[in-house]
């Protein structure tokens, strides 16, 4: 005689797994993923550049475009393996490139230095992944 009751699924549970948590989980891994992808790519790059001898002296474009290009991939990557559609995953590149080109601008208007432009690229990127969220809020499990 079997005593224990089969577990049943509640309205709760189904709640808990919709929610703030996923969403904030995603953001979460989106943050590590845009790190992996800078140390993975970016240390590709640099491990063929020190193979072919080569240097390249430090470009304000170059390296804040290639860091929106290494981050952008590892994100991407990521949210395919998690099911995402494409068009989520192109949003959140836009996160990416969006605040380098407006540093760019910047820059190249005189407003702010190269280290502006890094500073503007990484304080803007946050906000605008999670307003990228907040466009498809169902995607990143809120209601």
């Amino acid at each position: 005689m079997n005593t224990t009751a089969p577990a049943k699924s509640s309205h709760h549970d189904h709640h808990a797994r919709k929610g703030w948590w996923p969403f904030t989980r995603h953001f979460l891994e989106m943050v590590a993923a845009m790190f992996v992808g800078m140390a993975v790519l970016g240390g590709a790059r640099m491990g063929v550049l020190a193979l072919t001898g080569a240097e390249i002296p430090g470009q304000p474009a170059a390296d804040a475009l290639l860091m929106a290009f290494d981050m952008s991939v590892g994100m991407v990557v990521w949210m395919r393996v998690r099911g995402h559609r494409w068009a989520p995953c192109w949003e959140m590149t836009a996160a990416m490139f969006v605040p380098a080109l407006g540093g760019l601008a910047l820059l190249w208007a005189g407003v702010i230095t190269e280290h502006g432009l890094m500073m503007v690229e990484h304080i803007a990127m946050a906000p605008l992944m999670l307003l990228a969220m907040f466009i498809r809020p169902t995607e990143y499990g809120l209601r």
